[in-house]
Formats: structure tokens, sequence, C-alpha cells
């Protein structure tokens, strides 16, 4: 079954919908980061938080290179203007002249002390988990792996031997 344009337009508004609900404050960026790249991955755009717009091509440059250049600055724009329009007008104002790669890296230098809370948080969490009574053996692995994969998400990186 093809879908019309219009349900998947609808599909996007309905996801945009969850940002603009919870706007970027001070408090809630790792929430706020997390839908974004959601977003971001649903509309096939999540690289342009990862890599930062390349040079413009050269006037020689074939019409494939200056049509990749086109795409990646459109759905920069497209991003920078969805992430300012679901941050507080505080934070509107700071950004409103930064491209969202470098928003995002400014974002992540911001609300690092948040994420290294959080991973504190859940390390505390893994480390004093314990297996409840009369409980499978796998519901007590699901529920660390979950620990685990949560401090990957916040960047924790395990010391190898």
């Amino acid at each position: 079954m093809v879908r019309s344009p219009y349900h998947l337009t609808g599909q996007i508004l309905s996801l945009r919908s969850i940002l603009e609900k919870g706007k970027l404050n001070k408090a809630n960026f790792l929430d706020w980061y997390r839908n974004l790249r959601i977003i971001l991955k649903q509309e096939r755009k999540l690289y342009i938080r990862e890599q930062p717009l390349p040079e413009a091509p050269a006037t020689t440059a074939t019409h494939v290179e200056k049509d990749a250049y086109k795409k990646h600055h459109d759905d920069a724009l497209d991003v920078s203007c969805l992430m300012l329009i679901t941050m507080n007008s505080e934070l509107q104002k700071q950004h409103e002249n930064i491209d969202a790669y470098d928003m995002v890296e400014h974002l992540k230098q911001l609300y690092k002390g948040q994420a290294r809370h959080e991973q504190f948080e859940v390390s505390k969490a893994l480390f004093t988990c314990k297996m409840q009574e009369a409980t499978p053996v796998g519901t007590h692995v699901l529920e660390m792996i979950g620990y685990v994969e949560n401090l990957e998400r916040l960047g924790f990186h395990w010391a190898k031997n």
C-alpha cells in the first residue's frame, strides 16, 4: 500500500509535536536531545547532527557534488529551524545565528553536567541492582543490560584491559 504525501506530512508533524511540547530549557536537555535524534532519524536527517556543513563546492564541481551540497545545506537549515522552534526564548536568542551542527555541539557543552549526573545515577542503579527472590534470571539480566545500554548512550566508556 502506497501512502499519500499528506499521510507522511501528518506523521512528521505529529513526531515534531513531541519536541514542541517539551521545549528545551535548562532542565530537560537529555530528553529533548533524545527526542530530536528520534525525529531526525525518522526524517533521515540524523547526519546533520553528526557532520558539519561541508565547504561549498567549486564552480567546476559536478552536478552530483553540487546537488549533495545543496541537500546538506537545505537539511541543515530545516534542522536548525526545528531546533530553534523547540527551544525556550532565551536559548533561541543565543543560538539563532548558529548552524545545526554547531548548535548541537554548543548545547552538548552547555549541558554535559546533566549527562554526567545521569551517568552517575544509572551507574549507581546498575551497581546496586540485586536480583529479587523468586524472579527469573532473565528479568534481572534484561534490567542490567538496560542500565549498561543507558550508560553507553550517555557516553560512558568501559575500561579495557
